[in-house]
């Protein structure tokens, strides 16, 4: 479903660019997990980025699908990003003055694809049905990632990618969220690629590729 081919990108630096990305290629099939791991600054979160139209390429391609994503313009990026691609951040990233109900529906209603007995079965899976009242900060830190898995997840995104989805939570916590995610990304059939750290994450993975130096390996 993901195809990546030959990814570059690079940014101005002091002495000229620098490159970040230099000829990477993945696939990810429907349904599929897969952790890229790297230490920091090898151009983890900068890849998923490209991949999630939030960034653009020097050169290479990025399919989703039928889609040809790095050939879309800001606007046609975006549109992808409302219903197509689901973004997980390691910041919850939720909006203050929405309450938890209208933050689970915010980005659905953004694609027109809002549907409110599935979020109410997210809200559910989640543990978030006593809380759809109240605002972010009234909630934990697992609690506000909860509730951005689930706006993420109210689209029924084809792809979700997750940038350090647990990196603000400690271990227990972070454990319990990954596992709500996973069996919420297997029920609506999405790929998943997340960016981590976490060893124990990307054990639950189907697999795991290392970037280094601007190219993965497994």
């Amino acid at each position: 479903m993901l195809h990546v081919t030959d990814l570059w990108k690079s940014y101005p630096g002091a002495d000229g660019p620098v490159a970040i990305l230099r000829g990477v290629s993945l696939e990810l099939a429907a349904g599929a997990t897969l952790a890229l791991t790297g230490e920091s600054g090898s151009g983890k979160s900068t890849l998923l980025h490209v991949i999630g139209g939030l960034d653009s390429a020097d050169r290479g391609t990025v399919r989703l699908g039928e889609v040809e994503l790095t050939a879309l313009d800001d606007v046609g990026r975006a549109r992808l990003r409302r219903g197509t691609v689901g973004v997980v951040f390691q910041q919850f990233n939720l909006i203050p003055s929405l309450d938890v109900a209208r933050n689970l529906a915010f980005q659905a209603r953004l694609a027109g694809a809002e549907d409110p007995a599935w979020t109410a079965v997210l809200a559910d899976r989640l543990g978030l049905t006593a809380h759809l009242r109240k605002y972010p900060e009234e909630l934990s830190g697992g609690q506000q990632q909860r509730v951005a898995i689930g706006r993420t997840l109210a689209v029924r995104p084809r792809l979700v990618l997750a940038d350090e989805p647990t990196g603000n939570l400690d271990e227990d916590t972070g454990a319990a969220v990954l596992a709500l995610m996973l069996d919420l990304v297997a029920e609506t059939g999405a790929a998943l690629l997340t960016v981590t750290h976490s060893e124990r994450l990307a054990a639950r993975m189907d697999r795991r590729l290392h970037l280094a130096h601007g190219q993965v390996s497994p």
